[in-house]
């Protein structure tokens, strides 16, 4: 009963508020679409969504090329053993992330690097690398080795081991790490306005901007559009890691 209590208070109360505001308006408080077709008719809004799509692909990317090899070599290294390894990664989220986003903005300054896009990319990858990183690193290190053993046995190169056997095995870690990357980043706004001076704006900035300026209807309508594309990003990344549990079970 207390779960479920906070579930309805937290969880299900705001999100239904969000719903109820999306689809009134904004004067009248009748039940309309028109805050969806604003979102549409107002080039800037949809500008600056596709450029958070833009930001969070890149920003994804450049996550997985640096946390793959980081997770493989976590679950294959002697090193991990000792817990060190891991460590190095946890400890920056001991700190909060606005924490973490100054500091960046102090080196920024330190080494008179500008404020721009190049380092909203820094920050955000700084930020999200650890949530990449760790499912994959659990994918691979739960990973049955005899696969790969077996694979080796038969004739398979290393990397022949690498793509036919650990790269397929791991993709519900992967599918994972890409969703906890891809989707927050489209919706932050605090790491673009510190590491940018507001000079770049993304969607989560958007939605702030409506809400603090009293526009709760049309900040809820482009929120609710932020949680639609989450749940379907969940069920196509929950149909895909099916797919790879399946073939991982055939292979």
């Amino acid at each position: 009963m207390p779960y479920f209590i906070f579930l309805v208070v937290f969880v299900a109360l705001p999100l239904l508020m969000v719903l109820i505001y999306a689809f009134q308006d904004q004067a009248s408080g009748k039940f309309t679409f028109d805050n969806f077709a604003k979102f549409f008719q107002r080039g800037e809004d949809l500008r600056t969504f596709l450029y958070s799509i833009e930001i969070a692909l890149i920003n994804t990317l450049i996550c997985l090329l640096l946390g793959y090899p980081a997770a493989w070599i976590m679950a294959n290294s002697k090193l991990n053993k000792s817990s060190i390894t891991i460590m190095l990664f946890i400890l920056p989220m001991w700190i909060n992330m606005l924490i973490r986003t100054l500091a960046t903005v102090a080196l920024f300054d330190f080494a008179k690097v500008p404020l721009a896009q190049g380092a909203l990319i820094f920050g955000m990858v700084y930020n999200f690398l650890p949530f990449m990183i760790y499912p994959i690193y659990n994918q691979l290190n739960k990973m049955d080795k005899a696969y790969s053993e077996a694979a080796t046995d038969l004739g398979a190169s290393p990397t022949q081991v690498f793509t036919k056997v650990t790269i397929p095995l791991s993709m519900p870690g992967v599918w994972s790490g890409v969703l906890m990357v891809f989707m927050p980043t489209i919706s932050t706004f605090a790491i673009a306005e510190l590491l940018t001076l507001n000079k770049v704006k993304l969607f989560g900035t958007t939605i702030q901007e409506n809400i603090n300026n009293g526009m709760w209807n049309y900040g809820s309508a482009l929120a609710l559009i932020m949680l639609v594309i989450i749940g379907l990003s969940v069920l196509f990344s929950n149909d895909d890691s099916k797919r790879d549990d399946e073939k991982g079970g055939m292979i």
